[in-house]
This record gives structure tokens, sequence and C-alpha cells, in this order.
């Protein structure tokens, strides 16, 4: 067996891991990094890139199929090839994981080990039994993997998960998605809009990430107008037909209904990968889920030589956390035992349906309802959504009522995702909502709508 000595030994060569050996490296440490399944980030290769590609193609559809408002009449009707669809979302997605993989190959063949690491003891890893590694600390940086319940595994392959919807080469007649979060929300509504036929179903009022009641039902609402959704869904059966995938739920008078779809696709959350890491023999405290406790500020693990980065402490699964929190881990490992708290941004989210949804710093369910007002906007008769047809979003930001600091939003509207960037700067920036009604407004612009939300809270404010 190879014995390699380190400083640092980072698992997983995802975007944390990647982020943790490179600032590692930078603050003077000797560091490795290991890899058990595929170099490269979960965002190029079946997250953020090819979801963003597949719903670009879904938005091409929708707004060809949607003119006629306009006065603008398209003779015909709008043909989609779902293996053109299917095409060039795996060749723009093989080009970013190329982009990661660059990098990759830039790293010094000597600092790369491939395989499945296992602890020995508190900071030795052995590697497939080919390599052991002794390092004096170590970076967990094993990302996380699709949660699929149990009772869904008798489907075979007519069971699927976002991973492998990027693999399809021609586009299904009909998929089932069960979990209406982030992933479940985007894919259903991007499959529908290319013309397969899709069910969304939940087991609670949930949707997205939204915890503001009032935006939840209206977000409910605005996609239940457009693809079938069921939020509250009972379910009565799910079993393997031939090919197919027979469903059976409650419908609205009680009665039974069963439907058959091509796929079914589990879009029931993730798990963190640190079940098969041996962390028994690292003397760390474990949560419920079997993730090491950890201080979120420096992400150590207790006060062990043992940090934890990225999806696999599952703080906020999001490709810029994972890079930031590569970075923080990366350092400390260098600079243990001397720790220090890493940059921590404005909490942001983004759920690039149409419309879209987004949150900025507090949620509305982490907020004591004496502390703070609400100050909100109907998107329906804003101008510049009137003018462009996107009229459809409610919008809430909420404003501390001791300070007048602006604490946080929900909502779904047009062009969330820049709206988004306004607000987690104003909130980075500890704004209040009469500095942010200092700051320009151009119009005709859909920002306006922010700044009618604004001069609600502040009425309310001084009431």
């Amino acid at each position: 067996m190879k014995i390699l000595s380190t400083d640092v030994a980072v698992i997983g060569g995802g975007t944390a891991g990647l982020a943790a050996y490179r600032n590692a490296k930078a603050a003077g440490a000797r560091a490795v990094i290991i890899e058990d399944h595929t170099w490269g980030t979960t965002c190029a290769r079946v997250g953020c890139m090819p979801s963003k590609l597949l719903i670009a193609a879904a938005e091409a559809a929708y707004e060809v199929g949607h003119t006629a408002a306009f006065g603008v009449h398209i003779d015909g009707t709008v043909r989609i090839e779902g293996r053109e669809v299917m095409d060039r979302v795996k060749r723009e997605r093989d080009r970013f994981v190329g982009f990661v993989l660059r990098g990759v190959d830039n790293i010094p063949a000597e600092d790369k080990v491939e395989g499945r690491a296992r602890f020995v003891d508190k900071t030795t890893l052995e590697v497939d039994g080919h390599t052991r590694v002794q390092a004096t600390r170590v970076v967990i940086a094993t990302g996380s993997s699709p949660n699929v319940p149990e009772t869904f595994r008798p489907l075979g392959d007519r069971l699927v998960v976002n991973d492998d919807v990027f693999a399809w080469d021609d586009l299904p007649a009909s998929v089932a998605v069960f979990g209406p979060g982030v992933i479940g929300l985007e894919l259903a509504q991007a499959l529908h809009r290319l013309g397969v036929r899709v069910r969304v179903f939940g087991h609670s009022v949930h949707l997205g990430p939204l915890t503001d009641p009032a935006i939840r039902e209206y977000a409910t609402a605005s996609f239940a107008a457009e693809f079938p959704l069921h939020t509250e869904a009972q379910i009565h059966g799910v079993e393997r037909e031939g090919d197919r995938v027979r469903i059976s739920w409650a419908g609205a008078q009680g009665e039974t209904v069963t439907e058959h779809f091509d796929y079914l696709l589990a879009a029931t959350g993730r798990r963190p990968n640190v079940a098969a890491l041996g962390l028994e023999h690292t003397g760390v405290a474990l949560d419920a889920r079997g993730v090491p406790v950890f201080d979120p500020r420096t992400l150590q693990c207790g006060d062990s030589p043992i940090f934890i980065a990225g999806d696999a402490n599952n703080i906020l699964p999001l490709l810029h956390e994972a890079a930031d929190e590569g970075k923080t881990a990366g350092e400390n490992a260098a600079r243990w035992p001397s720790v220090r708290p890493g940059l921590r941004r404005a909490p942001i989210a983004v759920v690039f349906s149409d419309p879209q949804i987004a949150m900025v710093g507090e949620r509305f369910a982490d907020l004591e309802p004496e502390t703070f007002v609400t100050g909100e906007v109907s998107f329906e008769d804003q101008g510049r959504s009137r003018v462009m047809l996107k009229n459809r979003g409610l919008m809430h930001v909420y404003a501390d009522k001791a300070s007048g600091r602006f604490v946080g939003a929900e909502w779904i509207g047009p062009r969330a995702e820049n709206i988004a960037h306004l607000l987690a700067w104003a909130y980075q920036q500890e704004l209040t909502i009469a500095q942010m009604l200092d700051m320009p407004f151009y119009h005709p612009v859909i920002e306006e709508g922010l700044r009618t939300a604004l001069r609600d809270a502040a009425a309310k404010l001084a009431a």
C-alpha cells in the first residue's frame, strides 16, 4: 500500500473540495485532494447548468406559443424536437464540465488521489486499499446525493432523479414529479412547456423554498393554473406496470384517480454523502443525520482538526456558498489550530421558474411576528410587467420595527433573479428602508415594483 503524508487532505473534488484544496495550498500547506467518482461539480454536471439549459429551451417554446396577445401571430404549430433539445442540453453541459476539468487538470498529479476515502483514525485515510493518506487535518467536501424513498425502488428504471434527466436522449411523453421543491418545480415546469405531460405531487403545503404563507399561496395558485399540481396529495398507490408507472391518489371529491406515466421523477430532497466515510473512527460528534456537528462560522467539527464544507454539511446547498465554505475550510485547515470565521454573505436563493421565486435575508418563518412590518406589492398592475405580459407576482419585504432596517424578502415575480441581487447587497450593507428608497429607480422598470413594496413598508414603520 502506498503511504502519502500531507498537511491537509481534502475529500471530494467538487466546488467546495476544489476551493478547499486551492486555498489550503495558497496558505502554504501541503495538500492532496481525493475523489472517488467523477472530478468536477454537481452544478455543471447535473445541477445548475443543465437544468437552466432545459429551462431555456422551455422558455423559448413557451414564448413562441404566446405571442398573439401582442398582435403577433405565428402561422402553423410550434414543433418541439425532443432529441434536439436534449442534444443541446448535453453538448452545452459538457462544455461547462470541460471548463471545470481544465482546472482539475492543472492540479499536480501527485496531489490527486482517485478512490473512495475512509477514515482509519481522526486524520488518517485509506483510499480503496491502495493508498494510505497520513494527514494532520482533513476537509470533508463529499457533496450530496438525491434522497429517494425506498417505496419507489421497485419501479426500477422507471424511477429517475434529476441526475438521470440530463442523460435522456429524447423527451418522454409523461412524467410524474414527486416533490414540489426547487428542483421538482423547475424541472416540472420546463418539461411541461416542452410538451411532456406532467403532474406534480407533494405531501404538505410547501412549495419551493417559500415560508411566507401569502407568497406560497399565490405561487401555488399560479403554477397550478399552468400544470397539475397537488401540494397536499393523498397517494393511494405507486407501482410499476410493464414499462410504465401507475399512480393512484385521492381526487377533489375523495374519489380515487389513477394515471400512468413513463417515469416517476423523485425530487424528494438530497442527503449529505457522509455515510461511508468511517466517521465513527474520528471521535467527532454526529447529528441525527450522521453529519459531524460543526461550527457554521469556522466549519470546524468540534475541536478536532476536521472541517466540513459544501453540500456535505447541508447549510445552504448552493454553488456560491460551497465555494465560500471551501475557502474557509481550506484556510482554517491550513492554519489549524488557529481558526477564524469565514465570509458569510447575505442569504440569497432563486428558483428559475416562471414567474421566478426568490428569497433574500431572513426568512419569514425565522422572524418574530412582533418585531417586523411587511411591505407588499402585486406585480399584476406593475407598469413594466404589464407591458411585457409578465404581470404575475407578489412580493413581501420585511423591515425591523426598531431600526427600520431591511431584514428580508420573499416573493414570486418577473426577473426576480435580478431584484434579488439588489436586495442581497442592501441586506449585507444593513441598509434601512429609508436608505433604500433614497436609491435611484429608473422608469419604466420592474424594480419600480420593489420601490412600491419599500414605500408600503416605510408607511407601516411610520405608523
